[in-house]
């Protein structure tokens, strides 16, 4: 058996995939008859792939149906998922004569602004994934199109984790959430679950769709998150790390691809969330999601200044000390280095 395309994955994951070209290091917005020059960009697989690179960083075997477009962006993609990242791709398709969306995210007074061009992809996510694989989990984006392979990926006992995007109709379909009863957890951030939910707080909108899924979170973005788990009991939340944001594109990917993997390594809600926190605080010190998100050496560089300089987080994170691979507990430098 392979690695990828023949062995099972630890998670399947299918959405849309974006090119993201990330610029940082402006003061302001750019202003109509003007041009801006800034400090620094990046670029690299956005979208679900955000999801996908940040699992596979942290271990997990990844694979991922998506459709990419058979031109150069879509072959950069391809070839930093496939190639450097090492996911799965077996369950993708290229298409001829259809571009693969490209996302630019402006990043600046420590958020950023989005601006997508793309096209429904050829194929729809039934077509693409038809029989999804016996995974541990799934990771999804959702929207009003019903994905029929949910409930087959639900049957074979797979926990499926939910996410969306933003809806630039400005509609928020409730309907969109009838989706989640094939779902394990939903992981929405503030504004998209007030918005779908009708609610006026990050807290009316958690105890909402705590009645409709198993594991509900509600991320804050820097101010952390809430969540419920019905099939434990536990309900919590957790602070933002206090930590210089260059970009925060792709974090709330970042923050349930590290809850999934938490998830599944059978942690209490409490670490579940901030293990998810940290791994989400460390991406946004780098441009771009997928490429930003943190490998274990990125972890254990963070824990080892972390652990001495602040009781507080020793105290919290300390669950680390077994989670963080022996090969990186005893060294002096940690940034750069491969993951396990």
């Amino acid at each position: 058996m392979t690695e990828h395309g023949s062995q099972t994955p630890d998670v399947f994951l299918s959405g849309l995939l974006f090119a993201d070209i990330v610029f940082s290091g402006m003061a302001k917005a750019p202003a109509l008859g003007t041009e801006t020059w800034t400090r620094a960009m990046d670029s690299g697989p956005g979208g679900i792939a955000n999801f996908a690179v940040a699992l596979r960083r942290l271990g997990l075997r990844t694979a991922l149906a998506a459709a990419f477009g058979a031109d150069m962006l879509g072959d950069y993609c391809w070839a930093e998922l496939a190639g450097r990242e090492g996911v799965d791709l077996s369950r993708s398709r290229r298409f001829s004569g259809w571009s693969t969306p490209v996302t630019v995210a402006l990043a600046y007074d420590d958020d950023r602004a989005l601006v997508t061009h793309g096209q429904p992809p050829p194929l729809i996510a039934d077509e693409l994934v038809g029989q999804p694989p016996a995974s541990r989990a799934a990771a999804v984006h959702i929207g009003e199109e019903p994905q029929e392979w949910l409930v087959r990926a639900q049957a074979q006992g797979t926990l499926v984790f939910a996410d969306l995007g933003w809806d630039p109709s400005g509609a928020w379909a409730p309907e969109v959430l009838e989706q989640l009863s094939h779902c394990h957890a939903f992981l929405p951030n503030a504004g998209e679950a007030m918005s779908y939910t009708g609610t006026d707080s990050p807290t009316a909108a958690l105890a909402r769709l705590a009645d409709l899924v198993p594991v509900a979170v509600v991320t804050l973005g820097p101010d952390g998150a809430l969540a419920v788990d019905n099939t434990t009991g536990e309900s919590g939340s957790v602070s933002g790390l206090r930590v210089s944001t260059l970009d925060p594109t792709g974090a709330g990917d970042v923050f349930g691809a590290a809850f999934i993997f938490a998830t599944l390594a059978e942690r209490p809600l409490a670490e579940r969330l901030r293990f998810a926190n940290l791994a989400a605080a460390l991406s946004v010190q780098r441009l771009g999601g997928a490429m930003a998100a943190p490998s274990w050496a990125d972890i254990a560089g963070w824990w080892r200044t972390a652990r001495t300089g602040d009781p507080e987080l020793g105290r919290d994170y300390a669950f680390l000390d077994s989670w963080i691979p022996e090969y990186l507990t005893g060294q002096e430098q940690f940034e750069g280095q491969d993951t396990p």
